[in-house]
């Protein structure tokens, strides 16, 4: 079996970013889920849209988009995007007693969004946490995992 080379270090085994300036512009879309378990009291809470931080909701989804928009500045070798399209769904999920967040990230470009997707779902998350840690501080982040991509060289993949 072919070992696979690592394509964020160079041949001395150093850091870079990969050159893509050879690739074509595509359109690509990356799906990322994550979930944030919790108890009755603090999921009623976020959906009522009025914790004493204010509307929950609105605060997660627009951390998620500043997040995606911002991913190449804290994720290292990361390329700058610039998305068309950032998508946000929030949604309660029944068991476990769950919020699951989803980003869907459209973008023309050389290489893909995944990262900024899974991104804005670990800040929409994160953000969950803190506007409801007052209510529980025992919620469990879980299960964050890119769902879908499609364009570029690997064309679509899904996943569980």
């Amino acid at each position: 079996m072919k070992k696979k080379r690592m394509t964020h270090l160079d041949e001395s085994g150093a850091a870079h970013m990969v050159d893509v300036s050879p690739k074509d512009r595509t359109d690509r879309v990356a799906i990322a889920e994550g979930m944030i378990r919790m108890n009755a009291d603090a999921r009623a809470a976020f959906f009522s849209r009025a914790t004493r931080k204010g509307d929950a909701v609105a605060v997660a989804r627009v951390a998620g988009i500043m997040a995606a928009k911002r991913t190449s500045e804290l994720i290292p070798l990361c390329h700058p995007l610039a998305p068309a399209s950032i998508t946000m769904d929030i949604e309660p999920v029944e068991k476990p007693l769950a919020v699951r967040v989803r980003a869907t990230i459209r973008v023309t470009d050389r290489t893909g969004a995944e990262m900024e997707a899974l991104t804005a779902v670990s800040v929409a998350l994160l953000t969950v946490y803190d506007m409801l840690k007052s209510i529980q501080k025992d919620m469990v982040i879980t299960s964050i995992r890119l769902r879908r991509k499609s364009g570029g060289r690997s064309g679509d993949l899904s996943f569980r």
